[in-house]
């Protein structure tokens, strides 16, 4: 199925987060505090716990710093409790923007991301208001130059929901969130390495911005992904990056 091209945005978030390197590691941390406190600390039983942990072994995490915020989560030492809050906002051009916090004063968060999204030419959003254009799903996506049959018959044998042909060449998998790691997991065993695996919110209805508008838009993000309290950003902008 054709799609609509998204491998350079995809590269440059890569890019940006990459430049932010020092702050992956907190928000690991948070997610794993998190997930443990709220699911336990048996693997084998909190697949959102080993997701959180799959994302602090590629971020090249410790195991003993794993194992320290997983007893710390669950009781073993005392810790900082962390309340989940999203907020939902528009950019650039009415761009849509979900922003998912881990924090232990909601009060602080929310006046933080209230200041990045006004002085950046954004819009703080009601709860709801942008949130029906994303769907909470599994995404997995494979450089271009993979075998796009071989991702399509192991993708769809082991329970992915739909496969897509970047206009780039990319190869992008859908799955539901359950189905995430299953699918994963059988891709990796058929020698399919992807670039991109997460369970993310996915824009349905993407917008192209360029010029001054995509620099602006570049800029609101980052200012509210450089915020302590976030975990997560996720927008429909496709950015002329060029």
């Amino acid at each position: 199925m054709a799609g609509h091209s998204k491998w350079a945005n995809i590269q440059h978030r890569k890019g940006r987060q990459d430049e932010k390197r020092g702050k992956i590691w907190t928000r690991i941390i948070r997610e794993i505090t998190v997930a443990a406190r709220a699911g336990g600390g048996d693997l084998g039983t909190n697949p959102r716990l080993r997701l959180a942990i799959d994302r602090a072994k590629a971020a090249n995490m410790p195991a003993e710093r794993i194992k320290y915020n997983i007893d710390k989560a669950t009781g073993s030492l005392d810790g900082i409790s962390y309340e989940e809050i999203r907020y939902e906002g528009y950019g650039i051009g009415g761009a849509a923007i979900i922003v998912d916090t881990m924090t232990d004063n909601k009060v602080r968060t929310v006046a933080e991301v209230r200041h990045a999204f006004s002085k950046f030419g954004g819009n703080m959003g009601t709860e709801g208001s942008v949130a029906f254009q994303f769907k909470h799903c599994g995404q997995i996506i494979f450089a271009p130059g993979t075998s796009e049959d071989k991702v399509m018959d192991v993708a769809l044998e082991s329970g992915a929901q739909d496969v897509i042909s970047d206009a780039d060449g990319a190869i992008e998998v859908i799955t539901s969130v359950a189905e995430f790691e299953a699918v994963k997991n059988a891709l990796e065993a058929a020698g399919l390495t992807p670039d991109v695996a997460e369970v993310t919110m996915r824009p349905e209805n993407p917008i192209e911005l360029g010029g001054d508008e995509a620099a602006r838009m570049q800029k609101l993000l980052d200012a509210i992904e450089d915020l302590d309290d976030v975990q997560g950003v996720y927008h429909n902008a496709e950015l002329d990056t060029e």
